[in-house]
């Protein structure tokens, strides 16, 4: 299992250590310190197992991931993230996953943000047809101890997204039932964090809804194997100084039985056994810079 990320991924979660410094700049006339035009921050996350949305997309096997966000006093930003990939997570032939994102946030209130903006997944090596594009909208407010979140994210038909595979049968004897189908993807989910006050500790929760093609893209994988689902979890971030350690329990409603028509593609190791969208724990390490 390889546990380093491509020198170009490296070189994003770097870029920012060394801009960093000039995140607060002088105002000559007075002397006085006022927020910069433009902000940078950063991540690197080492982590137990990678779950899109309640999905092991490293095969239960340890991730590294990290990435960065440029962004403007207007709302506007850009940024990248990524992480390594295993098993299912491939995306036909994939060890990378590279996601650029754009947006624009707006101060709704003092205690609400509108988040709006475009993520466009990519897998750098992967099987033909594996990129693909996701608008997405999210409500931020804080009440009290509280940040809560209501989002949704839809990508239109696009054919990495298309049920190209009727069974993963198929996908392993090479024959495509439907190719060049396309198909779209909503996902709506909502977050909960509450600070445990005195404490570095914050309780952290999670549910979400995926509607999708229910069967293999053109890569033998999918965002929603089985056409729609339920995840969700639960787990408590703990905090000192610029990092966070996270513990959560993940799960989903997809069945061991419900999930056996995608086999082999959709198991560990992709050998037909195992779930990888069952219960587990997950450990991450956070640092923020």
């Amino acid at each position: 299992m390889k546990l380093v990320l491509p020198a170009t991924a490296i070189a994003l979660f770097a870029w920012p250590l060394a801009v960093q410094a000039q995140s607060i700049v002088e105002d000559g006339s007075s002397g006085e310190a006022v927020a910069p035009a433009i902000t940078v921050s950063g991540s690197a996350t080492l982590t137990s197992d990678y779950r899109f949305r309640g999905v092991s997309q490293s095969d239960q096997n340890m991730a590294v991931q990290g990435g960065f966000t440029v962004g403007h006093e207007s709302g506007f930003y850009v940024g990248a993230w990524a992480s390594n990939l295993a098993g299912w997570g491939t995306f036909g032939g994939a060890n990378m996953e590279l996601d650029l994102i754009g947006g624009f946030r707006a101060p709704l209130s003092q205690t609400a943000t509108l988040d709006i903006g475009l993520t466009w997944y990519m897998y750098p090596g992967g099987a033909d047809n594996t990129d693909f594009a996701e608008s997405f909208i999210k409500l931020t407010g804080i009440a009290g101890l509280a940040t809560l979140t209501a989002g949704a994210a839809y990508a239109p038909e696009q054919q990495a997204l298309g049920k190209w595979y009727n069974t993963g049968a198929d996908a392993v004897r090479g024959v495509y039932n439907a190719p060049g189908v396309k198909d779209d993807n909503l996902y709506l989910w909502g977050d909960a964090a509450a600070a445990i006050p005195g404490t570095p500790i914050a309780a952290k929760a999670h549910i979400g809804h995926s509607w999708g093609q229910g069967g293999l893209a053109p890569n033998a994988t999918a965002i929603a194997p089985t056409g729609k689902y339920w995840d969700w979890s639960l787990g408590a971030d703990v905090t000192w100084r610029n990092l966070t350690l996270n513990l959560s329990y993940v799960d989903t409603d997809i069945s061991t039985r419900e999930a056996r028509y995608l086999r082999p593609s959709f198991s560990e190791g992709q050998d037909g056994t195992g779930n990888i969208a069952g219960s587990t724990l997950v450990a991450s390490l956070t640092a923020a810079f």
